[in-house]
């Protein structure tokens, strides 16, 4: 098959400006600042104040690869790494600095919620107008139409404004567009997470069917590492704007969990750095023994707690607080959210700092590395934060008492957990 996306030398370069201000501004320096701006409009007085600084930042640099018709394109990396960047360049929102792209075929790109669709227009005219943007006729879009309703389930609000939907119902809609329409190329950041796990499940079926079936191109970010594994033929991880990775997507993410985690057992953010976004930050993980001491090595017979620290300055009713445990696959075993049992039990979150933990029960993990992906979140609307892998820990098997996995091979049960299950006698099992 043929070259459909190829990257030379792709470079892609940001200038920070940083303006220094004073700590506490009153309210009467904010409006006479501002006053004094509005009747500097000649060049000269808006030249930047002594106190600015200007700082280069180069979120890609010297990007090449290729990539042919019908791969399925897995981009992984934390958070900055530049994977959005790269979309946005790819999807010609955003120009390159240096080198070149070239792109053989129509792309559909779903960078963020709403991408592409006007607020004032309806459902119905925005499909239109994204069939348009595209360079569709309104006939083949018409052909399509069906699809794209049933697919997205929102039916009935197809003549209501975009403006008046929920994210969730922004994402099922701008989805099934994008997926659905005519295009060559598919490229899909990972907006698909807002959705409930049942739509999630249909995203990821049809971009399956949009690759192998239709033989189109797919392009898929995503922290969620089974979803890459089971979607994508081949991963690129992208680490401060370079590709230091490409290959299958078992290697790749092996090496990303093994080399690009913490095993200290805690990390810490200042208020600046801290991950989140202005109404929730995360400021600490910690994972703990009984004893609250950090730990990064347990028996399996241990308890173990993993502690989040968050400062919240706008509470919400729908704010969710939790993380994934993963295998060394990066396989999601275990997702736990703050509010999972019944309301009276849930830790209090108010606004200022907090510290919650759980408590993972003994006998439960086998032996192996685990890995702690913090999520926080508005439910079913927005991430707040949707980490990959940060901290991992290890687990040396320490329970059972068959003497054909403790005493005789010293081998350890297959599968990331190891619950010790009661057997009985049929007659028992009814008595």
């Amino acid at each position: 098959m043929g070259v459909v996306i190829k990257s030379e030398h792709l470079s892609k370069k940001y200038i920070i400006s940083h303006q220094q201000q004073e700590k506490y501004a009153t309210l009467r320096d904010a409006i006479a600042t501002k006053t004094k701006s509005f009747f500097k409009s000649d060049r000269r007085h808006n030249a930047e104040s002594p106190g600015a600084s200007k700082e280069e930042f180069w979120a890609l640099k010297e990007i090449n690869f290729e990539i042919t018709q019908g791969d399925t394109l897995g981009i992984i990396g934390r958070n900055g790494a530049g994977k959005s960047t790269l979309l946005k360049v790819l999807s010609r929102i955003t120009e390159p600095t240096k080198g070149r792209i070239s792109i053989k075929g129509r792309i559909a790109s779903l960078l963020e919620v709403g991408t592409g669709f006007h607020p004032e227009l309806t459902g119905r005219e925005n499909i239109f107008l994204n069939g348009a943007i595209l360079g569709m006729h309104r006939v083949e879009i018409k052909r399509k139409f069906d699809e794209i309703v049933n697919f997205s389930g929102v039916e009935k609000f197809l003549d209501t404004p975009v403006k008046r939907y929920s994210s969730g119902m922004y994402v099922r809609l701008a989805f099934a567009v994008a997926a659905h329409l005519e295009s060559e190329i598919l490229i899909v950041d990972e907006v698909l997470a807002v959705g409930d796990a049942e739509f999630q499940r249909k995203c990821l079926g049809k971009m399956q069917d949009v690759s192998q079936r239709q033989g189109r191109t797919v392009l898929f970010v995503s922290h969620n590492m089974q979803a890459i594994t089971n979607l994508c033929s081949r991963v690129i991880l992208i680490n401060k704007g370079n590709i230091i990775q490409d290959d299958v997507p078992s290697k790749v993410i092996k090496d990303y969990l093994m080399f690009e985690t913490s095993n200290e057992g805690s990390i810490f953010w200042d208020e600046s750095s801290a991950p989140g976004d202005p109404t929730v930050k995360l400021t600490a993980i910690r994972i703990l023994d009984e004893k609250n001491n950090i730990q990064n090595q347990f028996f399996s017979k241990s308890k173990i707690r993993v502690q989040l620290d968050i400062n919240i300055t706008e509470v919400s009713e729908d704010l969710v607080v939790g993380f994934d445990i993963t295998d060394e696959d990066g396989v999601v075993i275990l997702r736990t959210y703050h509010n999972d049992s019944k309301k009276e039990q849930w830790p209090s979150l108010q606004k200022g700092p907090n510290a919650i933990y759980c408590e993972i029960p003994g006998e439960f993990l086998n032996v192996g590395t685990y890995y702690i992906s913090p999520k926080i979140s508005l439910h079913c609307k927005k991430w707040i934060l949707n980490a990959d892998p940060l901290l991992s820990f290890d687990v040396e098997l320490n329970h059972g008492v068959s003497p054909f996995w403790n005493v005789l091979n010293k081998s350890n049960r297959p599968g990331s957990l190891a619950l010790i299950i009661p057997w009985k006698n049929k007659t028992e099992f009814f008595n």
